[in-house]
């Protein structure tokens, strides 16, 4: 299984194991997604983090 760096609504950035993708018909809901913080403990929003390119 893959992990995805992630950062939450309050900032916090952490890796998880899963996150979903779903879907509603042909049109996504969003990028983020609900996931508990292991920083804070609360239900956050979440956004894979985008890596920059060094160069």
């Amino acid at each position: 299984m893959e992990s995805t760096v992630v950062r939450c609504a309050e900032g916090h950035v952490f890796s998880t194991t899963t996150f979903p993708m779903q879907q509603l018909g042909t049109s996504r809901i969003g990028p983020g997604r609900l996931l508990r913080c292991p920083q804070c403990g609360r239900l956050r929003q979440a956004v894979p983090v985008v890596r920059q390119r060094k160069g």
